[in-house]
């Protein structure tokens, strides 16, 4: 099978020739991969070779014009939504952090005002020639993962974005569906460009800490479902497969997924209450795909090869028998992860996932 058949053919709840490989890391860990591998540093495709990713994503480039400036002074970089970040150095790496939260006092005036990039401002021209140099993967044509509360958050901070939700604030509720408007619509661009070569949306929505849910189902089917199913419309309008991304414990809300038209869930934090892939797969095998697992807080980052290996083991005996499952970290690959234990992994996949 090549990387699209083996993606789809999981995906459909069979079997293939081997569990499908996925890759996603912090720039740390990323830079010394490509270091083993003598790569160079922007040498994306080379490592994802290297380690046998069946996955590829699409990408329409913004074109337009700057719609929010940077604060040099203060080393903020502000993205075309105006999410300022700012750079936070740990002994293992760095990561750029939310801050400012210029939407947080903003009332619905202010979140109508608010300078978004538009649709028209994307550069959906190399999409086809993408989808072609990578038609033997599966492609992944979503413009942005939705993510209400993480999306919300990085403009409005996350207490004033969870109180929106359950007091219902126009300005919050408009905040969501202005970001997911412009979405939709650059989605529903780069799936008519691509004409039938792209194979899924990856969308996103973290539900769950690590011991419970972060909002009711009540407050989930008021405001967050029915937001997502204009992306589940989109998608089987053009015959493309829903993964939905969701960390921490989530699983409370697969049956909504599962009635939404949800094909496959991503993350799967082991660690998080009712997460465990014997759990999973016992409860939602045959009905949801998984794609994940692999704890990036686990063995992976804090044992050894060995232990690394078992871990990884012992998740594809579990996950793999029937179909259905997809290798690949719970979320991107931290920094403290050391270089030796990720190649482990990626060998492990492939010495044991064969079916």
């Amino acid at each position: 099978m090549n990387s699209k058949e083996r993606v789809l053919t999981t995906v459909a709840g069979q079997e293939p020739d081997r569990v499908p490989i996925d890759y996603q890391s912090n720039p740390g860990i990323d830079g010394r991969l490509k270091a083993h591998f003598a790569l160079e540093s922007d040498d994306d495709e080379g490592l994802q070779l290297a380690l046998g990713v069946d996955f590829r994503r699409v990408i329409a480039p913004y074109a337009g014009p700057r719609l929010h400036e940077d604060i040099p002074e203060r080393g903020v970089k502000v993205d075309d939504l105006g999410i300022h970040r700012m750079w936070v150095e740990h002994e293992t790496g760095g990561y750029w952090d939310y801050c400012d939260f210029p939407l947080q006092d903003a009332d619905e005036q202010m979140i109508a005002d608010w300078p978004m990039p538009d649709p028209d401002d994307y550069d959906y021209s190399t999409i086809f020639d993408q989808c072609t140099q990578f038609e033997q993967y599966a492609i992944n044509g979503t413009a942005g993962y939705g993510d209400i509360i993480n999306g919300n958050g990085m403009l409005r901070g996350m207490e004033q974005t969870l109180v929106d939700l359950i007091t219902d604030d126009p300005a919050g509720l408009l905040l969501a569906d202005r970001r997911m408007d412009s979405q939709i619509e650059q989605t529903r661009r780069i799936l008519e460009a691509a004409k039938g070569k792209a194979d899924f949306l990856w969308l996103g929505e973290d539900l769950g800490t690590q011991i419970a849910p972060i909002i009711g189902l009540d407050t989930f089917r008021k405001h967050i479902r029915p937001r997502f199913e204009r992306f589940c419309a989109l998608a089987d309008a053009y015959d493309v497969f829903v993964m939905m991304h969701t960390c921490g414990s989530s699983s409370w809300a697969y049956e909504d997924f599962i009635e939404m038209g949800i094909k496959a869930v991503d993350a799967l934090q082991p660690e998080a209450v009712n997460m465990a892939p014997q759990y999973l797969k016992d409860t939602f095998g045959g009905r949801l795909a998984f794609h994940g697992c692999i704890s990036t807080a686990g063995p992976v980052a804090y044992g050894t090869v060995a232990e690394t290996i078992d871990n990884c083991k012992g998740t594809l005996d579990i996950m793999m028998p029937g179909g259905g499952y997809c290798f690949a970290p719970t979320h991107q690959l931290q920094d403290n992860s050391p270089t030796e234990n990720v190649l482990a992994m990626y060998e492990a996949a492939k010495t044991y996932g064969k079916y």
